[in-house]
């Protein structure tokens, strides 16, 4: 066992580095920070397997933070051992620094999720988890390792945590251990005017081991941890009743621990004695950021044995790829996210489908030749058409990960938040499909998905007012516009944050599912429709045509004997629609018409303006039609462009009744275009 004298110097470091952090910044939580400083200290220098030389290491222990509030904290803890220097927390919260208010993923320095709303943080962890008993059943036992986690009281509230407690439950995932930093302290107020649910009973009802401690004795904590390390058939939960504020003291000395106000203000501002706890601490209120030379001595100590681990570990790596060279191979190129050689085109699409079902061929060829992905379905398997994988695999179960399917029941937001964290951990393929009107219960993790660059591939089907007679509560229409916002934005690599693909037809879809599958720098997005699409025409193959999409936005229809007198623009199922438009078009008016397929915006827009400007030049009048709001098309019609949309919710009625009263047909088009025409001249 440690010194417990060097274990209450390291963590009083700590807390005197958080509540210093704050301090000089103005801003920030220090409390919360102060009560978990004793396990920190005990998890990553007695429990915790890393190595301070890499890591990256794909087989460390993961530490994943929930309440991002608590960033000094961990700042704090990386900083011991050497990940951060003294100026990255003396400029905390400030521009440019690597220690903003919350902490972003940072595998470089130790941090291994960006911490957005409460509750996704340790939902990201348990998606770790799944993927780590994926690649161990493939591999083996040999690169087991533990998923960590720190949540709080706010992260237990948040209506996700039910989802994540439940599944990690029933999987049983023995590799997870859950510290719940249970203060009673809220931001502003205390727990008990909140909640007086028995949290341990509600977690062991979901298959968890449970147990309570004084989270500040160094004893009690170690004593839960061998506990929790040795469960490896349930999730392990770790009630630690903290102390909000440990070690704040008054100008008079008194002490000041349990107060509300150090949850979210400086220990001075919150009435607390800044210079007084430093010193009560052992720190120097005139050198706050020092580390105690006997605490520096010590993590020289742990970082050296914890590399030698991580070599020992190498070693036995080493050992097993000599002995099986083809499975190392394997293992490679899941780690490196490598795809092996796919036949896009052999994937035989039946003409004139609905895209889900076409996204289902390309799901059960997938299923036959991408062994590490992992598909998740919200309940919806049979009408996302993720079925098709599924009929070729398993669904996890608990002690069994030799499948590939993940039921996340009806919890979108749970099922967002497991999927990237398996992306987090990397070695695997994430995968998550439902309705496109419940994207809304998945945009926080959507939007934490784009800021950490991770490679999700959401499924969402039933993308319009076509979803007919279900009514307007199943019909997505401000969606796309939703979605497609985040086109816009670009993430820390300078490049589109999400990419968003609506195929217009069966071999479209093979061609989004290639994107989305090779972009590796963000998530992706395929919506999709429920009805039936006539495909568009080609000449020659259709699918050869349509790897055009690739681009984002291409001509389907060419314009015949000279310059366009009008461009129509639309993606989806709307693009059929503008072709038969087009014909009429043609036909009564001799007009000279194009019509663009327009799957993705984002990926339109990095293209050389040479080939925008041919696509769509900004001096040909532009028509476009969309299942969603004017505005999702409005980038691409140009200033002088006309969208046809919808400006209100959908009805309750047969799709085709729809198209009719929406005006979605092909005589509709004519008209809208023909009156947009006569406006223009």
């Amino acid at each position: 066992m440690a010194d417990p004298t060097i274990s209450q110097k390291a963590a009083d470091n700590i807390r005197v580095l958080s509540a210093a952090m704050v301090e000089k910044a103005n801003s920030g939580h220090p409390g919360g920070a102060m009560g978990g400083a004793d396990f920190m200290h005990i998890l990553f220098t007695e429990y915790m397997n890393y190595d301070p030389k890499d890591t990256a290491w794909p087989f460390r222990d993961r530490f994943f933070l929930d309440p991002g509030h608590m960033s000094a904290m961990l700042y704090s803890q990386l900083h011991l051992l050497g990940h951060y220097g003294t100026e990255d927390l003396e400029n905390f919260r400030q521009w440019g620094s690597p220690t903003p208010g919350h902490p972003e993923i940072d595998v470089a320095r130790g941090v291994e999720n960006t911490s957005g709303p409460l509750g996704q943080g340790h939902t990201f962890g348990i998606g770790a988890a799944i993927a780590e008993r994926f690649l161990a059943h493939r591999f083996g036992e040999w690169m087991a390792h533990k998923t960590y986690i720190y949540i709080s009281d706010g992260g237990i509230q948040e209506e996700i945590a039910q989802g994540a407690g439940r599944t990690a439950g029933y999987l049983g995932l023995g590799n997870v251990v859950m510290f719940y930093d249970a203060n009673d302290i809220q931001l502003s107020s205390e727990v008990s005017e909140v909640m007086d649910e028995d949290t341990g009973k509600k977690y062991e009802a979901w298959g968890w081991h449970v147990q309570t401690i004084e989270g500040n004795d160094p004893d009690a904590i170690r004593k839960a941890l061998d506990a929790a390390v040795a469960e490896t058939d349930r999730p392990s939960l770790i009630i630690g009743k903290t102390i909000m504020g440990k070690g704040a003291v008054t100008e008079e000395g008194e002490s000041f621990e349990r107060q509300v106000s150090t949850h979210g203000k400086p220990l001075s501002g919150a009435g607390a004695s800044f210079e007084k706890t430093v010193k009560a601490l052992g720190g120097d209120p005139d050198n706050p950021f020092a580390v105690f030379p006997e605490v520096a001595a010590f993590y020289e100590e742990v970082k050296t044995e914890k590399h030698a681990y991580a070599e020992q570990k190498r070693a036995e790596q080493e050992a097993w790829a000599s002995e099986n060279p083809e499975l190392a191979d394997k293992l490679e190129q899941y780690l490196s996210r490598e795809l092996p050689e796919l036949d896009w085109a052999g994937i035989k699409q039946k003409p004139d489908q609905a895209t889900r079902s076409a996204s289902g061929a390309v799901l059960s060829y997938l299923a036959d030749h991408l062994d590490n992905m992992i598909v998740a379905s919200a309940d919806l398997s049979n009408s996302d058409k993720t079925d098709a994988f599924l009929k070729k695999t398993t669904s996890f179960v608990k002690g069994d990960f030799s499948g590939a399917f993940l039921q996340a029941g009806v919890s979108e937001l749970t099922m967002a938040a497991l999927c990237t964290g398996m992306a987090l951990h990397g070695g695997v393929i994430p995968v998550c499909a439902t309705f496109f009107v419940f994207s809304d219960f998945m945009k926080p993790t959507i939007r934490l998905a784009a800021l950490m660059e991770q490679p999700v591939i959401f499924i969402w089907t039933h993308d319009a007012f076509r979803v007919g007679e279900d009514g307007p509560t199943h019909q997505p229409i401000e969606q796309e516009a939703q979605i497609r916002l985040l086109e816009h934005l670009q993430n820390h690599s300078g490049r589109n944050s999400f990419t968003a693909l609506r195929p217009a037809d069966v071999d479209e879809t093979t061609v989004a599912w290639q994107l989305a599958l090779e972009n590796t720098h963000g998530p992706s997005g395929l919506i999709l429709s429920r009805q039936d699409i006539k495909s568009l025409p080609a000449n020659g193959s259709r699918y050869e045509a349509a790897k055009a999409a690739e681009k984002g936005a291409y001509i389907v229809q060419k314009e015949e004997g000279g310059n366009p007198d009008l461009i129509l623009v639309g993606n989806g199922s709307e693009v059929a629609t503008l072709i038969e438009g087009a014909k009429l078009l043609r036909e009564k008016k001799k007009l000279k018409v194009r019509v663009v397929s327009a799957p993705s915006e984002g990926l339109f827009r990095n293209q050389p303006i040479s080939y925008q400007l041919d696509v769509l030049p900004y001096d040909v009048p532009t028509y476009g039609l969309t299942a969603g709001l004017p505005v999702t098309l409005r980038g691409l019609v140009g200033p002088l462009g006309e969208v046809a949309g919808l400006d209100h919710f959908g009805e309750s009625a047969p799709y085709t009744v729809l198209d009719e009263k929406f005006g979605f047909t092909a005589e509709r088009v004519y008209e809208g275009a023909v009156s947009y025409l006569e406006d223009f001249e």
